[in-house]
């Protein structure tokens, strides 16, 4: 018999097939990796191709917006909402708008086209989280903004529109409903037992020890117990931390190490197939949410299901493989190319 498991943060519902779990062969998953477009406005020698960059990790003496770059961010260039202008919030009838103000950045990842994450080193992971940070906090400085999204996608099917590796990073105006609902089990959490529900969690995972994936000293990489996609992935601080601009430059390296193996060892089992990750983080510019109960984290799903008539109308998720037997294919898997 299959299982249902309840999400003790915001309370969903999962379907776990505990029966006959689907081992990662089971899988049908694309290959996203295709003929390099010519020209890629991401690549080397393209700067001219893209808007005028915002910042940019250089060998010295390198002007911007010409070679010489390591790390590269710049504008969307076809942003979803615009930096400029004002939120002028408005009603028309019954419903609620506004301007669309925000802000929407691209952190290029590498100079070469052929690579992607997985293939860089630990230190050049480490290099682009830090300007996750640092935009972070620039944008944050903003009032307008309210919440900062993080979040890559690899593949076709994971709505990569270039395969250049990227990240996006959109800035909004207001607090996302999954954000304030994640937020708000957190904090009912917190107000019942006066403990984070996310350090909770680390401490069970850390006993039980069958869902790790991969540890050092300062992160956690899990399958978590209600898993809404197969082989899905949390990464996490082990101090609690709200937001995640406000992790420690010297503890970046380890978040990379642990992206790093968790990338390798997805790649070992399903090969080059699409993937999303997302930081899930406190928001900014405080319109008096409550974060003390929050623990900032990153989520990493695979592309290997699609979501169907039954997930969109009940809001269940169904898993053919627990999180239990996936966390055992990845710790099994290799780090070593």
């Amino acid at each position: 018999m299959s299982e249902l498991r309840r999400d003790p943060i915001g309370g969903r519902w999962v379907i776990v097939n505990t029966d006959e779990p689907t081992p990662p062969e089971g899988y049908e998953h694309d290959i996203p990796r295709s003929n390099k477009p010519l020209p890629c406005p991401f690549c080397y020698g393209n700067e001219m191709h893209t808007p005028p960059e915002i910042i940019a990790l250089r060998e010295p003496n390198t002007a911007p917006n010409s070679p010489g770059w390591h790390v590269r961010v710049v504008p969307n260039k076809f942003p979803a909402l615009q930096i400029e202008g004002e939120l002028e919030r408005r009603g028309l009838g019954i419903y609620d708008m506004s301007n669309g103000i925000g802000a929407h950045e691209v952190i290029i990842e590498t100079p070469y086209h052929d690579k992607d994450m997985t293939d860089l080193t630990v230190s050049e992971i480490a290099s682009i989280l830090h300007f996750y940070c640092q935009r972070s906090l620039d944008l944050e400085r903003d009032k307008r903004f309210k919440y900062i999204m993080i979040f890559k996608n690899y593949g076709a099917s994971a709505g990569a529109s270039l395969e250049h590796p990227h990240t996006q990073l959109i800035a909004l105006p207001m607090v996302p409903k999954s954000v304030r609902e994640e937020i708000q089990g957190a904090n009912n959490y917190y107000e019942y037992r006066e403990r984070c529900i996310f350090c909770d969690i680390l401490r069970q995972e850390m006993q039980e020890k069958e869902r790790i994936i991969i540890e050092n000293k300062s992160f956690i990489a899990f399958c978590p117990f209600v898993s809404r996609f197969p082989f899905e992935i949390w990464i996490m601080p082990m101090s609690h931390t709200s937001l995640f601009c406000q992790t420690p430059y010297e503890e970046l390296p380890k978040m990379a190490e642990v992206l790093k193996a968790v990338l390798v060892k997805i790649r070992k089992i399903f090969g080059d197939t699409s993937y999303n990750f997302i930081i899930h983080t406190a928001p900014v510019n405080s319109d008096g949410t409550n974060i003390e109960g929050y623990h900032w984290h990153l989520e990493f799903l695979p592309k290997l299901t699609r979501v169907a008539g039954f997930e969109w109308g009940t809001g269940f998720y169904i898993v053919p493989t627990p999180p239990e037997i996936a966390a055992k294919y990845l710790r099994d898997a290799s780090v070593t190319e």
